[in-house]
C-alpha cells in the first residue's frame, strides 16, 4: 500500500502515520519516502507499507487522518509564510488548536515554516480585553501582572484602538503588544507609535489574501488560529496494489 498526495502541499505527521500501522502490526515493512516539512505534489509517494492486509486496512483511516490534518496545518502555514516573504513579520500560531492534539498541531506548524505562540497559559501573560475588563483598564491589569510575575516572565497585552495602545505606551510593563482587528492603515500607525518599544503582534481577521499588506505594516509577528482550528486537510490516499 502507497500513501500519495493528491495534491501540492508540505508533509507533517508522519510519525503518527506509520505509529497507526506499527501498533496493528510490528511486522510490517514501512517504508517512508517523505519527511515532515518536504514539499509534495500531486501523484508523490509518501510513504509505503508492505504486510497483512488486515492490519494495513485497520490503521487506514487512522494513519491517514493524522497525516492529511497536519499535512494541511503545514500547508498552509507554508503558504502564509511565503506570502509575507521579503517582509520582518513571522508566521505564527495560537492556542485555538483541537483537544489532545496541540503538540501535534504546533508542530506542523513548524514544518510549514512558521513559529510556535504559548503553548500553555505557564510560556507568557497574555492580557486580553476580558482581563482588562474585570481589572478595571488597562493601568489595572498591568499594574497587577507586575505585582505578581516572575522576572523570566515575558508580558503581551491586547488592544483594539490606538487610544488603548498610548496607554499602553505611557503606562509601561508590557514587551509586546497585540493589535487586534486592525485595518492595515491603523495598524501601521500603531507600528510607529511603538517605535520598536516592544514587539507589535497583529492579529484577528488575517487571511491569505490580507496578510501580505498586515506583514508591510511592520509588524513583528503575525498570529492565526485558523492555522489549527479550521484548517482543510492535504488530499492524500491509500492506494493498494497486490502482485
Amino acid at each position: 500500500a502507497s500513501m500519495i498526495s493528491r495534491q501540492d502541499g508540505v508533509i507533517a505527521g508522519m510519525s503518527c502515520a506509520q505509529t497507526a500501522f506499527r501498533l496493528m502490526d510490528e511486522e510490517l515493512t514501512i517504508t517512508p519516502h517523505k519527511n515532515d516539512g518536504d514539499s509534495v505534489k500531486p501523484g508523490d509517494k509518501i510513504l509505503s507499507v508492505e504486510g497483512s492486509a488486515r492490519a494495513i486496512l485497520t490503521a487506514e483511516r487512522t494513519a491517514l487522518n493524522f497525516l492529511s490534518h497536519l499535512s494541511g496545518v503545514a500547508s498552509m502555514t507554508a503558504r502564509c509564510v511565503t506570502a509575507i516573504h521579503g517582509t520582518k513579520a513571522r508566521v505564527v500560531d495560537t492556542r485555538k488548536t483541537l483537544p489532545g492534539l496541540r503538540n501535534l498541531q504546533k508542530q506542523a506548524v513548524v514544518m510549514g515554516g512558521g513559529y510556535n505562540h504559548r503553548f500553555g497559559l505557564a510560556d507568557g501573560i497574555l492580557i486580553k480585553d476580558n482581563h482588562i475588563a474585570v481589572s478595571g483598564g488597562i493601568e489595572n491589569a498591568l499594574d497587577a501582572v507586575a505585582n505578581h510575575k516572575s522576572h523570566m516572565v515575558k508580558v503581551e497585552i491586547e488592544v483594539d484602538t490606538l487610544d488603548q495602545l498610548q496607554a499602553v505606551i505611557n503606562h509601561g510593563g508590557a514587551d509586546i503588544v497585540l493589535l487586534d482587528n486592525m485595518p492595515p492603515e491603523e495598524m501601521a500607525k500603531a507600528v510607529d507609535m511603538i517605535d520598536g518599544r516592544m514587539l507589535a503582534e497583529a492579529s484577528g481577521g488575517i487571511t491569505l489574501e490580507n496578510i501580505r499588506a498586515i506583514a508591510e505594516t511592520g509588524v513583528d509577528l503575525i498570529s492565526l488560529g485558523a492555522l489549527t482550528h479550521s484548517v482543510t486537510a492535504l488530499d492524500i490516499g491509500l492506494d493498494i496494489k497486490t502482485e
